[in-house]
């Protein structure tokens, strides 16, 4: 959700355009003008977020992030999974999948930020995955607190909180071509580790297959879902033991 300063930011932005349709002399009092009242309102209500953490708030939010370590995937748990990744696991491969996906269609820098931040209010909230029969509007509300707790806890609009409840609210609203390809990283990361626990454990785990089965967004997300499911089948599947 965008903050008060950005709404005030554009809306600054859009008075100077239609502004610079007028005289030259207008223009330039107008725009100072309104450079003055920006910066004022921004002093008086203390919306400026270029403040940083201080080293307590860091260690405090950095302490946090424990849990994403420690926290087991809920989904492999429950299907008795040995040795199941945590929540850190997850991210951080989709983090590579963004890294390497050098898909032009989308900033490459922004799906690394949002991959790294997606799950971050687990933190605090736990795995909740849908067998829980969680509604989506609960699990979104505890989300969504647990995203202003982190906030506060980065320090009152500091730069570091402001920009990541917005990358997680991005990712929420899954309307950006950075947010949709991040969904299908999502996804892409959750059958990737289906099929080398199905070959590792000789599990069967068809139901996270059948939960994505048509829902990749991007053409990227549909070639590399298919190569997934090739490999599942026994075609190509090149991966190797390295030591």
């Amino acid at each position: 959700m965008p903050s008060g300063m950005h709404i005030r930011l554009r809306h600054t932005r859009l008075c100077l355009l239609l502004e610079s349709r007028k005289p030259r002399t207008v223009q330039r009092n107008h725009f100072f003008r309104r450079v003055r009242a920006l910066a004022h309102c921004c002093q008086q209500q203390g919306c400026m977020a270029d403040a940083h953490s201080t080293p307590s708030q860091a260690l405090d939010f950095l302490t946090l992030l424990q849990n994403l370590k420690k926290t087991k995937r809920t989904g492999w748990v429950r299907k008795g999974i040995l040795g199941p990744e945590s929540i850190a696991d997850h991210m951080y491969r989709m983090s590579m999948m963004a890294f390497i996906s050098n898909d032009s269609a989308v900033d490459s820098n922004r799906c690394i930020k949002l991959a790294i931040v997606h799950d971050v209010a687990e933190a605090i909230v736990g795995d909740i995955a849908p067998s829980d029969n969680v509604t989506k509007e609960v699990k979104n509300q505890l989300e969504t607190e647990a995203m202003c707790k982190i906030r506060d806890m980065l320090g009152h609009n500091t730069a570091a909180g402001e920009e990541i409840e917005a990358l997680w609210q991005e990712y929420e609203d899954g309307k950006s071509p950075e947010a949709l390809m991040v969904k299908d990283f999502d996804k892409l990361e959750m059958i990737l580790q289906a099929q080398e626990y199905e070959r590792e454990q000789e599990v069967d785990l068809q139901d996270f297959f059948d939960s994505t089965e048509g829902r990749f967004a991007t053409p990227l997300g549909q070639a590399w879902a298919k190569e997934i499911i090739k490999r599942r089948a026994g075609k190509g599947n090149r991966a190797k033991n390295v030591t």
